[in-house]
């Protein structure tokens, strides 16, 4: 969580809402890392999660990552946690809650749907304080 949390501070640094995200190998090893892009690109799809997940399968040439771990800052959206099923990641494991915008604890609970074919193991609140504090900074001074 720590990478993670390093990937979501430079993401703040650059104006993006500071969410940082590292899939890790079935050995620990960090495969790929990124926080969020979506500004910079100018792609509403370029959240960390899903930057970090293309990184990582590109990086082993296979589309599927079902031996590795997601680590992101905050619990992810409808549309990452999507994908996060379609990667066929193993654990998925976040920071910060999310009530208004998340996907797995919190709105569709992606992973909970019959049309979910793949529920990976989610821990949450890892890091929580920590993470929510972040976030909680960036938009106090954007107000």
């Amino acid at each position: 969580m720590r990478r993670a949390l390093l990937e979501a501070q430079a993401a703040a640094a650059r104006g993006e809402v500071p969410v940082g995200a590292v899939v890790l190998g079935p050995d620990g090893s960090v495969l790929a890392a990124a926080g969020n892009r979506v500004q910079e690109l100018a792609d509403p799809t370029a959240h960390a999660e899903i930057l970090a997940l293309r990184a990582a399968a590109a990086a082993r040439g296979q589309p599927r990552l079902p031996d590795c771990d997601l680590v992101v800052t905050l619990e992810p959206c409808p549309m990452c946690a999507a994908a996060i099923s379609l990667f066929r990641i193993r654990r998925l494991v976040f920071g910060a809650y999310d009530p208004k915008g998340g996907g797995v604890e919190h709105g569709p609970r992606i992973f909970s749907q019959p049309s979910c074919m793949h529920r990976p193991e989610v821990i949450g609140g890892v890091a929580e304080a920590d993470a929510a504090a972040l976030l909680r900074s960036f938009f106090a001074a954007r107000r």
